[in-house]
Order: C-alpha cells, then structure tokens, then sequence
C-alpha cells in the first residue's frame, strides 16, 4: 500500500479523497491555485504545493506542474478525482511515465471510453444496446446536418471527449443544428481541448440511470447498482438517487451485466461508470462511460455500505476486489442534491462572493460533502459547486424527507444559491412518485423558476414566525429604549394587510387575529440575527430561515420566499401611503446577466438587428451563454470588448 498520495483537484472532491486517505493511514498533497491559497481542501492536507495562477490552464491542468510536485513531495500515487485532468489519458501516462500510480484507469482505457465514439463502437462489440447514430465526428456544419439528416431529426449534437454535460445541444432542424454545432464545438475546446463532436438521435423524454463498477487487475469486474440521474438542466445533473424508483430486478441485472462487459472488453481497471438511457418501457440504450469517480458516487456508497474511493485506492496498488458480486446488496435509499451558487430566479446564472454565512445541517441520514466554509470564496475561474448534500433512510420518503428538511436548515449567504430551487423539485408531487425523465425541470418548471408557493397552513406559520421575531425584536428593543410595546399589529404581505394583536404569554408568543381569531402560540429560543427560526407552533415544530428585509423580514422554506412587515397600525398607514418607487429603466442597454468574460460580440455600432438575433456570448463556470436581442432596434455604441471580465449587470452594448 501507499505511504503518500497527491490529489491532483480541488474543492469537495479533494476534501472527500483526503478523508478516504487519511483513515487508510496514507499522507497526503494538496495542490493549488493563486486563487485557492485559503481554500479547505489546501488545510486540510498534510502538505499543500502551489501550482500555478488561477486559470484552470495554467494549474489544474498544467500536467508537468502536477507531475514535478509528485516527484518533488515523493508522492507515490496520484487521484486526479473528477473533472479538470480525470479523464485525460495524456495526464495518466505521464503520471505512469514517472513511475507514479495513477489511482483510475489506464492510459488506453481512457482514451476509447472517454472518447464518445470509440466507447460506442467498443459497446457495440460487447453486445451492449446503443442509441442510433452516426459514428463518423463531424468535423464541418455541413457534415454535421448530413448526419442529422439521415438519421432524422431531434438529434444531439456531441462533444466527442468528456462530460459534465460541456458541448452538448439539442436540434430540432437545419438551423438550430448550425448554431448548436458551433457553440458545442467552442464549448468543447474550452472546456477539453477537442473540439470534436458527433450527431446521434435524441430520445425524447427518457430516464438517464447509471451503473457505477469497479474492476480490478486480476480480470474481476463487478457493478454497484445504479443510480437514477434523470433530474437534469442543461444536461448537468441536479438530483441523483441509488436505486432508481424505476428499474426492476430483471432490469437492473440485465443493466448491470452489460456494463461489466463494457469494462472486461475495454480492459478497464478501477471505478468507473456506465450511462444508459431508458425508456418508459425500460428499454435502455448505452449513453457513454465516464471513466473517473462520479460527483454522485455518495448516494452508491450509502446504499452499498463500500467507501468508492478506498475500493480505488485499493486496486491502484494491485489488490484484488475483495468483494463478489454476491456482496453487493443495494440497502435504503440516498438521493443527492447539487448546491449551486446561482441564482435560479435569474436564469440560473453563476453568482460569485464570499460565503458571509456558512452553516451545513446536521441529523440522522444527513451526508454533507463541501470543500468550503464560512468566509470561503467562490471564483468565477471554476465550477461553482459549494456542496453535496445527501438524505438517506430506509425507504425512498424517509431519504426524501430527510433531504428536504436539510435543505429548509442549510444556510448559506453572501453569494446566491439553487437550495430554494433544490427543495422546489423534492417537494414536487411528480419527484415524492418517482415519476422522473430528463424532461422533468422543463416540464415542471416551464416559464423558469419563480418560487413555490406555501400551502396555507404553512404559509399561516410564516406570519406566526414574523410576528414571534418582531415581538422578540420590540422586547430587546423595549429593554433598551424602556418604552412600551404595542399588542395591535398590521401584518403587510404585497398588498396584502391584515390587523393582528401580539402577546407574551409566559414564554410563548401568542398571534391573534390571522387565521379567524385562532390563536397561535409560538415557542422558540430564537434571537436576532439568527438566520434559523426554528421552534413550535401550537406544538408543531416548524423551521424557517429569516433574516431582515428593510423594516421587515424575509422567510424561506421549500423553496418559497416571503416577504413580511409587522407594523403597528400608525407605520402600516404611512407605508399604504407612500408613492410606489421606479424601476430603472434598462430597456435601452444589454447586460451581463452574470460574471464572465465576455467571449464575442457579433454586432457593430450602428448595425440593425432583428429580434432573436444573436449580440453576444458570455462564458463563465465553464459554459457559454448566448444573448439575443429582444427586440428590433440599432446599434449605438458598444461598451464593452471581447476578452473583457464583466461583472453582473454590467452595460455591454446600447440601443438607439
């Protein structure tokens, strides 16, 4: 076995590995970036080595650099954990070449099954069922609607390397296909250094479930079960769960069985995972076979009871797979959720920041893999994954409950975040049923994400908890002044007024007057400033974060969002008669809609434009973003150049 380790990544992935290795016994070597210096995954190893700046290119992916600190630190193996060099078979031979143990596949491995092409073609050969396609890339527009032709139209545009859903789009005809080819393309050279990509059929609606094996060696290949994966937007992942609510036991062995064959005819060793899309008569096609540890492998390894990541390490120093297939036995129920720092209501665009507040949940069945903390930064220069958050139970309801109660408790401030979004789509009747297919975002959210809406009695303990915080607020307030407190209240909700009297009642805050004169009691050690309301309502517990908005307060719970003033009767008058305050008027300039670069421009100064025309591409997190024109209108002046870093709201170009 190993003395030492590098982990040749960042973030969570590298924390997650870092915990593997040192209850092994093994030492460990951070790398890192100018712009990572302070970050978790550098503190918590044993020793930690700047590589280069904090473009990914020159750092994260500088495989000499990363090689040099191998030799340097006298690290034995290296785990390259996801993303960045992972499934880079360059990177793995000049770790072999140094006579270094890469800790994942080898070299040849990884470049027929990380290329998309090739692992079909290797597929095929092992008898496993493909999507219909063209084989061939596509290495011109033309070629690429030749295939789209024949094969008939949706189809995927591909990037032929890599994953994490870079260089992928869906046409529907001619046209979307020549704008898709050359943004998956541009996005595939970014974010791969390989800019080919290929056409295969789109199926509409399916469910994308995947096998998660390992392979040692010795020739011993078995899987893990799957993990349902079908909670998707922009085919990035959002929600992943082991087992799928869906596969049967003939299903998943039938499954399961191609997959190791995919592995034993690839000659494959290590953790690796196979992607399949089923149908809703659980036909299933082989997507591509990502050949690295997942983000999702937590959920596996919550039902299987195996830590992945030894089982990797393991095997990277030549030992055979202790376990048969007869010892795996899926357990329970995990489901995953990917915290985000976005803003959904805005297009789910990157936010960056400080994290100002970080406070993870905790609880039985609750799993939280994070590579930050309180006053860490998120940068623009990478994925801007904050956490994994996992519920886990016996049954699917309780692992779904757990989760949803975790994300009502997670906090996190200083940047915007997806968790309202998260809890959105756990609460959603259609995911509590396991009715899922990679459709379900669109279809349960086809306008976008503008917050849910609290059921009554839910909604009634929002005003309870505003009232209680104000009440507490006015005694602290009270205390200091040593002036009276006011039992009539006006609670303002939009337009929205309702007369309500508070009261302390030993140590309950009793409101009434909101719900036809009921009472509701409420009991809570809450104090200002806390970002957690939690405590009971007539004896029901309930939970909310809170913090002030103006002279009000803001609430959050499943993904809902309210905005309350407690207002005495005199405050709440004067507010109703206030004028209304404007809004800026931005129709005559296009903004950033998020931090990036901006990568083009394709209009000039005094240009017409069309509405639906294209202005600008933004890139940032790793994706490309296109800007289009709303309407008709001129070019007067442009404000900004390609190449330049932009921030949020930012003026790119105006409007005559």
């Amino acid at each position: 076995m190993f003395k030492k380790i590098l982990i040749a990544n960042r973030g969570e992935i590298a924390c997650r590995i870092m915990a593997t290795a040192k209850r092994m016994g093994l030492k460990t070597v951070a790398v890192y970036s100018d712009a990572d210096s302070e970050a978790l995954h550098v503190r918590l190893a044993d020793e930690a080595v700047r590589i280069g700046p904090a473009k990914a290119s020159e750092s994260y992916l500088n495989i000499p650099r990363i090689v040099a600190t191998c030799k340097e630190t006298g690290a034995e193996a290296v785990h390259p954990g996801y993303g960045f060099l992972s499934e880079n078979e360059d990177f793995a031979a000049a770790v072999e070449a140094a006579g270094i143990v890469f800790i994942g596949p080898p070299p040849a491995a990884i470049a027929s099954l990380g290329d998309k092409i090739a692992a079909k073609k290797i597929a095929q050969q092992a008898g496993v069922s493909t999507v219909p396609g063209n084989l061939d890339t596509a290495d011109h527009v033309e070629k690429a609607m030749a295939a789209a032709r024949e094969i008939g139209y949706p189809v995927m545009i591909k990037a032929a390397a890599g994953g994490g859903g870079k260089g992928m789009r869906i046409a529907q005809s001619d046209a979307e296909l020549r704008e898709g080819f050359r943004l998956a393309a541009s996005e595939a050279q970014s974010a791969f250094g390989d800019d080919r990509v290929f056409i295969e059929k789109y199926i509409a609606s399916p469910r994308h479930i995947e096998i998660q094996i390992l392979a040692d060696a010795h020739g011993n290949a078995i899987h893990f079960g799957e993990r349902e994966c079908s909670i998707q937007r922009r085919h990035q992942k959002v929600i992943e769960e082991a087992p799928s609510p869906f596969l049967d036991e003939k299903t998943r062995a039938a499954m399961g069985a191609q997959a190791v064959a995919l592995a034993k005819a690839a000659g494959y060793r290590s953790a690796g995972t196979v992607e399949f899309i089923v149908d809703q008569k659980r036909k299933f096609y082989f997507l591509e076979m990502n050949t690295r540890l997942q983000v999702e492998h937590p959920a596996t390894e919550l039902v299987t009871g195996y830590d992945l990541v030894e089982l990797m390490i393991r095997i990277a120093a030549g030992e055979k797979l202790r376990v048969t297939q007869k010892d795996v036995k899926l357990s329970g129920s995990a489901i995953e959720a990917r915290l985000y720092a976005e803003d959904p209501r805005r297009n789910f665009m990157p936010s960056i920041g400080r994290l100002t507040r970080y406070r993870p949940p905790r609880g039985d069945g609750i799993r939280i893999d994070s590579g930050v903390e309180e006053g860490a930064e998120i940068s623009i220069y990478y994925d801007p994954m904050i956490a994994k958050l996992i519920g886990s139970g016996a049954t699917r309801e309780e692992a779904a409950a757990r989760l949803a109660g975790a994300l009502d408790a997670f906090v996190i401030r200083g940047v915007s975040h997806n968790i309202g979004f998260l809890s959105a789509i756990i609460g959603r009747p259609k995911f509590r049923e396991g009715k899922l297919s990679t459709d379900f975002i669109v279809e349960e959210f086809p306008g976008g994400f503008k917050g849910e809406a609290l059921p009554p009695e839910i909604a009634a303990q929002a005003v309870a908890v505003a009232a209680a915080a104000q009440r507490i607020a006015s005694e602290r307030d009270a205390a200091i002044a040593g002036a009276a407190i006011p039992e009539a209240w006006v609670i303002v909700q939009g337009e929205a007024r309702s007369r309500v009297r508070l009261a302390r009642r030993n140590e309950s805050i009793i409101v009434t007057g909101y719900t036809a004169n009921q009472e509701m009691e409420t009991k809570t050690g809450w104090q200002p400033g806390d970002p957690l309301f939690q405590g009971t309502i007539n004896g029901r517990a309930t939970l909310f974060q809170i913090e002030r908005a103006g002279i009000g307060w803001r609430l959050e719970r499943g993904g809902a969002v309210l905005e309350l003033k407690v207002l005495p009767p005199a405050a709440a008058e004067a507010l109703a008669r206030m004028p209304p305050k404007a809004a800026a008027d931005l129709s005559r300039h296009l903004v950033s809609p998020m931090p990036g670069l901006l990568v083009s421009l394709a209009v000039a100064e005094g240009q017409e434009v069309k509405a639906g025309e294209e202005l600008a591409v933004i890139e940032a997190m790793k994706m490309e973003n296109v800007l289009r024109a709303e309407r008709d209108g001129t070019i007067k002046k442009l404000c900004a150049r390609p190449g330049d870093s932009l921030a949020v709201d930012q003026i790119i170009l105006e409007f005559a």
